[in-house]
């Protein structure tokens, strides 16, 4: 068990070291190529701020196969199957329309025809479902047009759910490391516990996206030097998709079966090894957080007779900015909702019949849902333990009409730094490239200390 998880770990730090070092080179070309798009009413952010990071991401991506390709115990993924060359070259290609996007701003239906045909390039070498799973029915084989439709379907939603979700500093990053990091050791889980060798490829993708998510973070952590913009975020998604469809499409129940000593009919078997053989929820549950906000993102838009594809500021980290939860609380609140639902699904894949593992996800829940309403109610510390509590709890004298800053920041739903960029009503003050030159965490100039004062009760 030591050889895979020190190679598993060393293909992880290289992915993240390229991706890391790559980034700072790639923000300066990013500058001087002009990707810094003007501020729109939907984004967070107060100052242009380069994009392409998926540039570095993509370099990354790419160090880790190559490294993985030499390590003695990797090596076998790559000639036994030809999945991790199937997932380059769907990477390349939504890659290239991703960088195109982020310089020249394509059309919505040209980006999804691009991701439709990297889903298919994929299919085309072999990284496609096969069958699934059926509770009930026992495994069913797919024709090879259902397979397809199949799996450029999920390439596609899981593609434009950690688009949409990318509107925060940080965020899309973060989540897909964390799932990421619960696919990988239920795919270690599968290949190296049950000696299942078709996981394999997919134990490789979720390492080596983790390096790039891990790579890319401190680069991207509010206030973030870079964005990842499309070519990241479509680049990042395609990659979680194709370790969903490798390890859900491709091993066999049967094999699985066997090395679980299960006896009885298949559907028997299916059900008694479900909690085990979970990929076909795992791969839901990973991008639950993003399927939602995509799913809400369609319902809201064509209600309001709007296209699906026209961006607005409904997503749920809006909401959260809006309800008055700073930048950083409302990213590290998404954090734990990801979290708790992938690694929930994990631990029950593990141990289905013991009732602490649904005591502690429903504990924590309650947990989410208090921090969730904590902008709601603002409990003031009494006057003897004003000294142990952060300032904005502390009962301050002041003159009649006085407004502190903390009270500004409640207000405005954001702490200093934060910007308060969740406010609604009056238009930004253009800001313009070039005054200050490169300073700081932007491109343009340093950050202003406190947000603007916005009135609220009109939409943009």
């Amino acid at each position: 068990m030591g050889q895979p998880v020190r190679e598993y770990l060393l293909t992880l730090c290289v992915t993240a070291a390229v991706t890391y070092l790559l980034t700072g080179p790639v923000r300066k070309f990013a500058i001087a190529a002009g990707a810094m798009p003007a501020i729109r009413a939907r984004d967070v952010h107060r100052e242009p701020t380069p994009r392409l990071g998926g540039i570095a991401m993509f370099g990354g991506l790419c160090a880790g196969l190559l490294v993985a390709d030499h390590l003695d115990s990797l090596n076998g993924v790559f000639e036994r199957s030809n999945e991790p060359r199937a997932l380059l070259s769907g990477a390349a290609l939504i890659w290239i329309i991703g960088v195109l996007d982020d310089k020249f701003e394509i059309d919505a239906l040209i980006k999804l025809g691009g991701q439709m045909i990297a889903a298919g390039v994929m299919v085309v070498q072999g990284l496609t479902i096969l069958w699934l799973p059926i509770p009930g029915v026992g495994a069913v084989s797919l024709t090879s047009w259902q397979g397809t439709l199949l799996t450029v379907a999920l390439v596609v939603i899981t593609i434009n759910a950690v688009n949409f979700v990318d509107g925060l500093d940080g965020l899309a990053a973060g989540m897909v490391c964390i799932a990421a990091a619960a696919f990988f050791m239920y795919a270690y889980r599968i290949w190296f516990g049950y000696g299942i060798e078709a996981a394999a490829p997919a134990t490789l993708f979720a390492a080596i996206l983790m390096g790039m998510c891990l790579g890319f973070l401190p680069h991207n952590m509010h206030p973030a030097r870079i964005f990842m913009g499309d070519s990241g975020s479509m680049l990042i998604g395609l990659v979680l998709a194709a370790g969903a469809i490798s390890i859900t499409g491709q091993v066999d129940p049967d094999a699985l079966r066997m090395n679980l000593s299960l006896s009885g009919s298949e559907r028997e078997a299916t059900h008694a090894m479900l909690p085990v053989f979970i990929p076909l929820l795992m791969p839901l549950t990973i991008i639950a957080i993003p399927m939602a906000d995509l799913v809400l993102a369609i319902v809201r838009r064509t209600w309001k007779g709007q296209s699906p594809f026209a961006a607005d500021r409904g997503h749920l980290h809006h909401r959260l900015l809006e309800i008055g939860h700073s930048h950083s609380r409302a990213v590290l609140i998404m954090y734990f909702w990801a979290a708790l639902i992938a690694f929930g699904t994990l631990a029950y894949s593990v141990h289905s019949a013991s009732m602490w593992i649904v005591f502690v996800i429903v504990a924590l829940s309650a947990v989410g849902l208090v921090l969730l309403l904590l902008p709601r109610f603002t409990p003031r510390a009494p006057r003897w333990a004003e000294a142990f509590v952060p300032p904005r709890y502390r009962r301050r004298k002041r003159p009649a009409g006085a407004e502190t800053a903390d009270e500004a920041d409640e207000a405005g739903g954001a702490d200093g730094a934060d910007g308060g960029a969740d406010g609604e009503g009056e238009e930004r003050a253009p800001v313009v490239a070039g005054v200050s030159g490169v300073n700081g965490a932007t491109a343009i100039g340093p950050r202003s200390r406190f947000p603007d004062r916005r009135k609220t009760g009109a939409s943009r």
